[in-house]
């Protein structure tokens, strides 16, 4: 009890992590245009604050990843990691000059690098089959951020006084008031969080053996009494005799000493990556599929959230609290696009919910190249054209975001799931540096912009139709063949 316990309490606080992810996302993302205005800034300077935190966490993520995959300390990688992200939105805060609101989320992106050891301890504390509902109810948590920050927004846009010499108003407020929340989540991990020890992560992966010890420990005595049975029913008139043959009888139907426990039991698991090699590991059809679509689902998104703030403020008059509410319909939407695919992740296999939230963000893009490329028709007609455009985009990345982190962790080795998952997060990270970069420098050339997006995702949409069949787990159990190596 007390390690499931610790387990569901480590659960609850890695949502927490999520959480408040996306509580700092959306109170920053409206803010952050009008703050670099106010400090001068250039238009390009909204596509570098936006990258700069993903730079970051590309940078870190694998690096966390590999530190976890060796140590399993993944409890000091996220306190460490915390470190970062208070300091950073305490720089963002302070946000003297673009330069130092620029280093600010290039600091708190650091804190971003844990989330590969956070995939990779899911990993290893989830059954196959669990896997995807356990990421989708994860991710939700952040999407619950995203709804729950602007909410957070619409009170600190209210602040107007100072802290000795420092300005707290609507711009620098989300620097100080996620600098908070950062320190008190600490507190939350130290005292909710554990690291399972290796017994517990590997419980799973060694169901078989123990299955069929317990077989073999309930039959044999169930054959001890029947040679008991025999040996009544033959009535051995020698007491000596028959006190002996119980004796040797009762040993033989005892159960056997407990076997030692395996190596990795008593001594830390050996190095992870003896055997490893990137070219094997990552130089393989499924593996780059999903790399790909992690690439493109994420340069596609971070391009659009991009160009959403400049052109609500443009064709709507949207402001602060305008933006506020409207990442606040996306969060619900998407909240429940996860719990959707949730429960669609018990009735179809993952690479159906890819293939088809590829659909839906390609419908998503084509509508975006169609009514929002050249807005016409007035206020109304360009507001329901971009409200159904904004809905599609969302509605497919749940089911994009799920099935690709959830197949991604089953055909990569899940030893190393760490070091894998900050790889894959750094494919992210690259996508969502330039995202932003692209869509910040052509928010006056949509064609062009929504052009490129359109055809990466018939790229990618190609290559899962060509390897559709390969997306799937291993045939083999992982699990089983582990742990019969482990014996051996």
């Amino acid at each position: 009890m007390d390690n499931q316990q610790n387990k569901k309490l480590s659960f609850f606080t890695i949502g927490l992590i999520f959480l408040m992810s996306g509580i700092e996302y959306a109170v920053i993302l409206p803010t952050i245009w009008k703050y670099l205005q106010i400090l001068d800034a250039p238009s390009y300077f909204l596509g570098l604050g936006l990258s700069a935190f993903s730079l970051s966490g590309l940078l870190t993520g694998p690096l966390f990843g590999h530190w976890s995959d060796r140590t399993h300390a993944t409890k000091t990688i996220i306190l460490l990691s915390n470190v970062f992200e208070i300091a950073g939105n305490f720089m963002y805060f302070i946000g003297y000059s673009k330069w130092l609101l620029l280093s600010s989320r290039l600091v708190a992106g650091i804190g971003a690098g844990a989330g590969s050891s956070i995939f990779g301890y899911l990993t290893r504390n989830t059954a196959s089959e669990d896997r995807a509902r356990v990421f989708a109810a994860i991710m939700a948590c952040r999407q619950a951020g995203l709804l729950i920050g602007p909410a957070f927004n619409i009170f600190l846009r209210l602040c107007d006084f100072k802290i000795g010499p420092f300005v707290v108003n609507k711009y620098t407020s989300p620097g100080l008031f996620m600098c908070a929340m950062w320190l008190l989540l600490q507190l939350v991990v130290a005292l909710l969080y554990w690291d399972l020890p290796p017994a517990e992560s590997s419980e799973l992966q060694t169901v078989v053996r123990q299955k069929q010890r317990d077989d073999e420990e309930e039959e044999e005595p169930l054959m001890g009494a029947d040679e008991l049975e025999d040996t009544y029913g033959a009535v051995i008139v020698d007491p000596q005799q028959l006190e002996t043959q119980l004796s040797s009888e009762r040993l033989s139907a005892s159960p056997p000493p407990p076997a030692s426990p395996p190596a990795e039991m008593l001594h830390p698991t050996p190095d992870p990556f003896e055997d490893f090699s990137a070219k094997k590991e990552f130089l393989r059809e499924e593996v780059i599929v999903l790399l790909t679509a992690q690439f493109i689902t994420l340069f596609n998104q971070t391009a659009l959230e991009t160009m959403v703030t400049p052109m609500t403020q443009r064709y709507f008059g949207f402001g602060e609290l305008g933006n506020s509410v409207m990442y606040s319909l996306c969060g619900v939407e998407v909240i429940l696009g996860f719990f959707f695919v949730r429960w669609l992740s018990r009735r179809v296999a993952d690479r159906v919910v890819l293939a088809v939230g590829l659909v839906i963000c390609a419908v998503a893009c084509v509508w975006c190249l169609l009514f929002l490329a050249k807005p016409r028709g007035g206020y109304s007609v360009e507001m329901a054209e971009f409200t159904i455009g904004v809905f599609l985009q969302l509605l497919g990345l749940p089911f994009v975001a799920v099935s690709q982190v959830s197949l991604f962790s089953k055909v990569t080795a899940e030893k190393t799931q760490g070091f894998s998952q900050g790889v894959r997060r750094s494919i992210g990270g690259v996508a969502t540096i330039l995202g932003p970069l692209w869509a910040g420098g052509l928010t006056g050339n949509l064609y062009l912009m929504l052009g490129m997006m359109m055809a990466l995702l018939l790229l990618i949409l190609v290559m899962v139709v060509l390897s559709y069949e390969r997306l799937v787990a291993p045939p083999v159990v992982q699990h089983a063949s582990d742990s019969s190596e482990s014996e051996g």
